[in-house]
């Protein structure tokens, strides 16, 4: 996947009924007024994720922002399209943490490893507040983690867990109505 794209799908979860070159000029906007930290610091994170011509000044405004916003989540980090930043304080990503689709970061979210060997996050993951997860983990797709958990085992995909340490409550259904 571009750059481009990437941030695309990251502005549509921020910006839902924009598109196209109406959201073009948002993503602009928001990148310089900065009225969406978090989503300012997406933009800048991407850019800085690869070589480009944008890459320095990236660089640099990435490293500002993630100072001034409490955001460590570094440019190695693999992340799919669509991330969505819910509040952008206190939340740290292993560089080596890779990150699915359309996945939701709450606040002070860490994801943390001591050996280098961090979390793999499925698609569609919603990660909420005050959640730990802990090295090596494997979090299946459409799995919600509850408010304060500590993961420290894999979660199957459909899982809802919650707790310290995080246990399976229940599984999401696919009910059509």
């Amino acid at each position: 996947m571009t750059i481009k794209s990437l941030i695309f799908q990251d502005a549509k979860r921020y910006f839902p009924f924009h598109s196209g070159r109406r959201l073009f000029m948002r993503i602009c906007l928001e990148v310089f007024l900065c009225r969406y930290p978090n989503f300012a610091f997406q933009v800048w994170l991407r850019l800085a994720s690869k070589k480009n011509i944008f890459y320095p000044l990236a660089y640099i405004k990435h490293r500002r922002l993630m100072k001034r916003y409490g955001l460590q989540i570094w440019p190695s980090t693999k992340i799919g399209g669509g991330l969505y930043i819910g509040h952008y304080c206190g939340t740290i990503v292993h560089p080596k943490t890779i990150i699915g689709s359309n996945c939701n970061l709450s606040q002070f979210t860490t994801i943390g490893s001591n050996y280098d060997t961090p979390a793999v996050i499925g698609d569609n993951v919603y990660i909420g507040p005050s959640v730990c997860v802990v090295e090596n983990v494997h979090i299946g797709s459409n799995s919600i983690i509850g408010a304060g958990s500590v993961v420290t085992k894999d979660v199957p995909e459909n899982a809802v867990v919650a707790g310290v340490p995080a246990k399976i409550i229940s599984y999401k259904t696919n009910e059509s109505t």
